[in-house]
């Protein structure tokens, strides 16, 4: 159809705007991670270790993350999709889904460790893990900075801040665990704190996870009640029924919807396009939805076996 509807290109997506300062934290946080381990080594700090083990994964997950995004981006850029019709955005996506597996790996590694050390008296050095594990909080404050604000706009930058905290509230856990055993001499400190840190990390990985699952499952996003999608696009003039309603995410900030509309008269075609378009972009966020208008008379589309 003619006129003024359109498909023109949405802004950059979430992940991509925030390309360079996932790169900036990789690199921070690469740099520090060798730091750490060998400084948890040489410490024999379980803390310090699975301060190290967790900074790893960050390491691994910032990575893949913009990896993802570099391929997107390349992928976007051609001009034939060939093969991978929506592009690879969902690469992102499963970037955030390996890195909660990582994230819950090493978790249950420190628990189980933590629970073989506590009943043992291991010589941890707590100087050198102080040092160590401050010089680490700082670098984690920087990486916490840069990427606060692209957590809230993709799942993809979500997940690496997700870790990046996650390392910010172990490091403070690994300064206390320093001073306390500097001071008092608690040797059974360090792996209390090194389990404490893996037990604060679960439920956040279960819910980044959770959210990854879901959008490769192809579920429609939580906010947006399809019922309620269903009875408002029936509500635009000249609908007479809705039905083969989808609304599935690509992407952080890339939902899609498709439906086919049947309409009383095809006269009302090219008007109940456009409403239903700008209804789903302005009330639920739709930025891309395919919709079919059928008239009246029109069998078969509402029979699909699946």
């Amino acid at each position: 159809m003619s006129g003024d509807h359109n498909h023109g290109g949405g802004a950059l997506r979430a992940g991509a705007r925030h390309q360079k300062r996932l790169l900036i934290a990789f690199v921070l946080i690469a740099g520090y991670f060798v730091i750490e381990a060998i400084g948890g080594l040489l410490t024999n700090s379980l803390a310090l270790l699975s301060d190290a083990g967790h900074m790893l994964t960050d390491v691994i997950g910032l990575g893949m993350a913009l990896a993802a995004i570099q391929l997107a981006n390349r992928h976007a850029k051609k001009a034939s999709a060939g093969q991978h019709s929506f592009g690879l955005y969902r690469l992102e996506i499963l970037a955030a889904f390996v890195n909660a597996l990582l994230l819950f790996g090493v978790a249950i590694y420190v628990l189980i460790e933590a629970i073989k050390r506590i009943t043992g008296t291991p010589e941890v050095l707590g100087v050198p893990m102080l040092v160590v594990a401050s010089i680490g909080l700082v670098v984690n404050l920087i990486a916490f900075a840069l990427l606060r604000e692209g957590a809230s706009e993709s799942l993809n930058v979500e997940g690496a801040y997700l870790e990046v905290v996650a390392d910010t509230i172990g490091s403070v856990g690994v300064i206390v665990a320093a001073v306390l055993l500097q001071v008092f001499g608690w040797t059974w400190v360090d792996p209390v704190i090194g389990a404490a840190i893996g037990l604060w990390i679960l439920p956040r990985t279960w819910r980044l996870g959770n959210q990854a699952v879901r959008i490769l499952l192809q579920a429609a996003p939580p906010e947006i009640d399809l019922e309620e999608v269903r009875r408002s696009l029936a509500a635009i003039p000249g609908v007479i029924d809705v039905h083969d309603l989808h609304v599935w995410t690509l992407t952080s900030e890339m939902e899609n919807a498709s439906v086919h509309l049947v309409v009383d008269t095809m006269d009302r075609s090219h008007g109940v396009l456009d409403q239903a378009r700008s209804l789903l972009q302005e009330r639920y966020d739709i930025g891309h939805a395919t919709l079919q208008v059928e008239p009246s008379d029109h069998e078969g589309c509402d029979e699909l076996a699946w």
